[in-house]
Formats: structure tokens, C-alpha cells, sequence
């Protein structure tokens, strides 16, 4: 297939050819809309085409090809054989697998706005419900998607002589240019709140409790007025169904020992005091709503984290702790602790990344001012869902811009050998699978000769 079979497009990340989130920004215009093909009960818009179009050129990297429409139409179509195909054969994700991404990311677009709903409508257009109603249908698209792909391509793997086989292949012509790298990693602490903070959280909720035990308020609209969750406390504490090891452990065990309608007492986790209130058992998910509180620091619980984090930076240059092990024993950051407290670029798992791939506008200004080797004095910044926190960052390293070449780019060669290794294996499996499911395809798009081998 022309599609899978232009590698420097496909395998080096040049372009998200699947459709993204489109609410994530707020649009910029109209497309007529008409209906372009059809997969069984799957259909693929002429907006859709469009905006994966615009996404696409938009996100191609520097030096490689941009794609045509045609292959933006193919990939779509390909994403609806493949959820046809995953109906046929029983591949499905669950509600609550779904409304975890839905959450997490309802929950960034909401951060973008401070949890405030009417800046929201103003900019998308769109009620919340409506929005995440939108990312719904997108997310499980994608979550189906990626679950058919891991099925076909299971056990695949490649060797290092297949790295270098298929860094070989690539005209030199061709070799992609990649940007400017760092690798850059971060020990954080989390100041510890006060104790008569969290005793007058802990007062407040319990009187939240007694409160709409007498009658006298509303769960919901406690949740709306006080709940410092952004994603749910709009729903009035409405969480949704998840399964059972999908929340934080000290909320799920609090919510399972509860009745249906009970309400629960404060409980903490790592993101704050909860009071929890059981909606719903269905197999094996569940659904309830909660108020959250987050306890904040005080001025002198921040200054306390500083110097803690102060003195270990200088244990780290004295030599008698290596950054990485610190980072592992001390740091209070989940997502980089395990890695040596560096950060990691998703596509890869590599340790070197662009600027743009951290998608933190603050360290991209601090490591501007940074030499290579240094560490920073403690930094404060805000975690949008546990307030204030501190770091220290360590720049380790930085990589000039360079053409793509194997000694070091071993770790992206790899991550695209594999993607051809499996985009070959699906190139077969597609052939096949039409044969399965109704396709029927706009005469507009006719000339595009998609789903064929070439």
C-alpha cells in the first residue's frame, strides 16, 4: 500500500495520520461535510479528511515529505477497516478503559481554562458534555485501534542487525534532519502541608457530610461550588465507571467498602482529602462521585522543601550521590523517578529529546540559560493537580542538530524498524481484511487507489 509503504513518512513520527482531537484547539473554520466512505457502520467525513490533513502538515518535521490527501484518506479509512475488523473479532475496549483517556483528557483542556465552564463554551462553542462527548467517540477509535494493532503484530521484534539493515535502506538523500536535543532530567519534592491544613479540610468535609445527611445541601452542588477536581467537579463530582486497579488505591478501597448512596468519610490519596460517594456497581467497574480538597502550602512549607532539595543537590555535586540514584530514592515525581528522574520521549522511550517534546514552556526558558552538567537552585511550579511542588533540574547533556545516523539515533532507527517490521505484517492483513467488511468510497476519492497493494 502506498500509505505503509512510505517509511520517512509513516515511521519516523513526521505526522499524527490518525484523526486527533480536533476540540483541542478551538476552530478556525467550516468545512462542508459529506460523508467520503463507509466501513460497514463506520463513516469518514470529508472534515475529518481535512483536518487530519491540516494536523498532519502542521506536524511534519523539518526535511521530510508532507503527506498527500490521498494518504491522509487511506489512514482514516484504514483506522475504520480496523475497527470493523475488531467488532468482527471480539476486539473491544470497555467503557471504563475509554473514560479514563476521556477524563485525562478533558481534565488538560479544562486546565487550560482554570476549571472555568463558560470560557469553555466561549471558546469551543461546546457545553462540557458536548466536549467530552467529542473526545469520547475519538478516544475509542484510537484505543481500539491501537488494541487491534498490538493483536496483529504481537511478538514482533527486531535485532540489531535489522536496525542496521533498515537504517541502510534509507537513501542518504532521505535521512530525516532532527532537531536540537537535551537530555534533562528532575528531582521533585512536594512541601508538606501544615497539620492544622489538613485538619480544617478534613472539618470541612465532615460537616459536607452531615450536611447533606440533614438535608440541608445538595452532594452535587457542594461538588461544583467546592470540588477542586477540574474534570468532574463541573459534573458535580461525577467520576464515571472505572475498573477496579484504575484509581488510586486509597479511593478504590474506600469506595468498594461502601453501599449503594453511601457517602464515605474524608479519605486521602496523593492528589488530596476526598469524601466519596458510591453511585454504581456494574461487573467489574464502578461509578462514583467525590468532592475534592487539596491541602496548599504554606510559605514556610515550601521553604522547607527547598532546602531539603537544597542540600541534596549538594550531596549530588560533592560526589556522594549520583543524580540518577537520587532521583530514584527522593524524588516524589512517578513519571521520572524509575527513569533516573529523566524525562522520556513517548514515541521512543529515549532519553534525549527536543525542547518542544518536553511541552513545558518553563524549562524550555530555564535550560536556556543552563550549561551543560549543571544543576538548578530549587525551582518552584505548579502541578495543576497538586499545586505547588519543587525541583531541581539537571542538564545532562545536549545534542546539535544533525542528519539521522545510527550511533545516535540507535533508539529512534530502532522504534522505526520495528514500525516497518509491523507495518509490512499489517500491509498483509489488510488485503485480506477488506474482503471481510462493506467499504464504499466517494467517487471524489476514486483516484486515490486506496487498500491496494502497490
Amino acid at each position: 500500500m502506498k500509505f505503509l509503504n512510505r517509511l520517512i513518512l509513516s515511521l519516523f513520527g513526521a505526522m499524527a495520520l490518525s484523526q486527533t482531537i480536533a476540540q483541542e484547539t478551538p476552530p478556525t473554520g467550516q468545512v462542508l461535510d459529506k460523508i467520503v466512505a463507509k466501513v460497514d457502520n463506520n463513516i469518514v467525513l470529508e472534515s475529518e479528511v481535512q483536518q487530519t490533513y491540516i494536523e498532519a502538515i502542521a506536524q511534519a518535521q523539518q526535511g521530510m515529505a508532507t503527506p498527500d490527501r490521498c494518504e491522509v484518506f487511506e489512514s482514516l479509512l484504514i483506522n475504520k477497516l480496523m475497527v470493523a475488523k475488531a467488532e468482527i473479532d471480539s476486539v473491544m475496549v470497555t467503557d471504563a478503559e475509554v473514560m479514563l483517556q476521556v477524563d485525562n483528557r478533558f481534565n488538560q483542556v479544562m486546565q487550560q481554562f482554570g476549571g472555568d465552564e463558560n470560557m469553555l463554551v466561549q471558546v469551543y462553542g461546546k457545553t462540557s458534555e458536548q466536549l467530552k462527548g467529542e473526545i469520547e467517540d475519538v478516544i475509542r477509535e484510537q484505543m481500539i485501534v491501537t488494541k487491534m494493532r498490538s493483536k496483529i503484530t504481537e511478538g514482533v521484534t527486531v535485532s540489531p542487525a535489522d536496525v542496521r539493515s533498515f537504517f541502510n535502506s534509507i537513501p542518504q538523500d532521505s535521512l530525516p534532519f532532527f532537531s536540537a536535543e537535551v537530555t534533562v532530567g528532575q528531582i521533585v519534592k512536594k512541601p508538606q502541608v501544615n497539620p492544622k491544613v489538613r485538619d480544617e479540610i478534613l472539618k470541612q468535609l465532615r460537616q459536607f457530610k452531615q450536611d447533606i445527611l440533614d438535608g440541608k445541601a445538595d452532594f452535587a452542588e457542594l461538588a461544583k461550588k467546592y470540588s477542586e477536581d477540574p474534570g468532574s467537579g463541573a459534573q458535580g463530582g461525577d467520576l464515571g465507571f472505572f475498573r477496579r486497579g484504575e484509581l488510586a488505591p486509597e479511593y478504590e478501597a474506600t469506595s468498594l467498602g461502601l453501599r449503594q448512596g453511601e457517602i464515605s468519610d474524608p479519605v486521602e490519596t496523593q492528589f488530596g482529602f476526598h469524601m466519596i460517594q458510591l453511585l454504581e456497581i456494574k461487573g467489574n467497574t464502578y461509578n462514583t462521585r467525590h468532592i475534592l480538597r487539596i491541602p496548599k502550602a504554606s510559605e514556610e512549607d515550601i521553604l522547607l522543601a527547598e532546602r531539603y532539595l537544597d542540600s541534596l543537590k549538594r550531596e549530588i555535586q560533592l560526589g556522594k550521590i549520583e543524580f540518577a540514584k537520587a532521583a530514584k530514592e527522593y524524588s516524589e515525581d512517578r513519571s521520572t523517578s524509575d527513569n533516573g528522574g529523566f524525562f522520556t520521549d513517548p514515541a521512543n522511550n529515549s532519553n534525549r529529546l527536543t525542547l518542544r517534546t518536553l511541552e513545558d514552556p518553563v524549562l524550555y526558558f530555564t535550560l536556556d540559560s543552563m550549561q551543560v552538567g549543571s544543576i538548578t537552585k530549587p525551582i518552584r511550579f505548579e502541578d495543576p493537580r497538586e499545586g505547588t511542588k519543587v525541583r531541581i533540574l539537571f542538564y545532562k547533556a545536549k545534542y546539535p542538530a544533525h542528519r539521522a545516523n545510527l550511533e545516535d539515533d540507535y533508539e529512534k532507527m530502532k522504534a522505526a524498524a520495528l514500525r516497518r517490521k509491523e507495518d509490512e505484517l499489517l500491509g498483509k492483513w489488510f488485503v485480506t481484511a477488506k474482503e471481510d467488511v462493506f467499504i464504499d468510497i466517494d467517487p471524489a476519492y476514486d483516484r486515490c487507489n486506496v487498500l491496494q497493494e502497490k
